[in-house]
């Protein structure tokens, strides 16, 4: 399948139609058309530098925080415009979460770390349903059992695939329906990294989720369905199993055999 359309008989949780992207006057993507299904794992592979972070950060807006971005095109989070000029941007971003490559706590507490978005978002009307909040994203997040009796500590003192799952239930603490994760392995070790993975395969059942990975093992463990982006172009898309096995585009079956990339 050449396009970025989805056959899986998952609903469409968000849509991309003829997305360009421009950094000043370097088009760093070129004419995306991609289904994400709900609660379903989709992954974006490709070499470095082939647009597929770029795409990632323009599904929540992210892009809007670097100068000279454009974006052009349409993208839609059910039947939102994301790029409406009506859409608050920042309650978009607490519909779609994001994870980060490298682990980013807040230097505050492990509980403030979970509690600061509820409470900027009017999220909770005591201290009981905000401690309530806490204790649910931690668990979510697989955490709890590990700081659940420390969460006065420091966030930042915790190791490295803890900070990761610290900033995962931070980021379920808003109850997003989308959580975007850009290579939220490539800082941590193989043990950390399998939790991580084991953590979106949970998730998936409750959320819609969004992955850069520059590592094709994990695309193939985590995700149902791969989009293959090469030079600012998504050179095809599908079940996974399929894109690995079975692509359609010599491009792909040369990224994923390692003739290049």
């Amino acid at each position: 399948m050449q396009n970025g359309y989805s056959t899986s008989n998952a609903p469409v949780k968000m849509s991309a139609r003829k997305v360009d992207v421009f950094y000043g006057d370097k088009q760093a993507l070129k004419g995306i058309d991609l289904d994400v299904p709900a609660r379903s794992v989709t992954a974006l592979i490709g070499p470095s530098g082939c647009g597929k972070s770029t795409f990632l950060r323009s599904l929540n807006r992210m892009n809007d925080t670097v100068r000279g971005c454009r974006v052009q095109g349409e993208i839609k989070l059910d039947t939102l415009d994301v790029y409406d000029n009506s859409v608050d941007v920042v309650q978009l971003r607490a519909r779609v979460g994001m994870v980060f490559q490298k682990p980013n706590p807040f230097p505050k507490s492990i509980y403030e770390n979970v509690a600061y978005g509820p409470r900027i978002h009017g999220l909770a009307e005591s201290r009981e349903e905000l401690d309530a909040i806490v204790e649910k994203s931690l668990k979510q997040a697989g955490l709890w059992k590990e700081v659940g009796d420390r969460l006065a500590e420091g966030g930042t003192g915790l190791s490295g695939g803890q900070q990761q799952r610290l900033c995962i239930a931070r980021a379920l603490a808003v109850s997003p329906e989308v959580i975007l994760m850009d290579e939220p392995c490539s800082a941590l070790d193989p043990i950390a990294t399998a939790h991580i993975e084991e953590l979106i395969d949970e998730l998936r059942e409750e959320y819609t989720i969004v992955i850069v990975t520059h590592s094709m093992q994990q695309a193939a463990r985590v995700s149902q369905r791969t989009a293959f982006f090469h030079l600012g172009i998504l050179v095809e898309t599908g079940d996974t199993k399929t894109i690995f096995t079975n692509p359609s585009d010599e491009r792909t079956q040369g990224y994923i055999t390692g003739r290049f990339g």
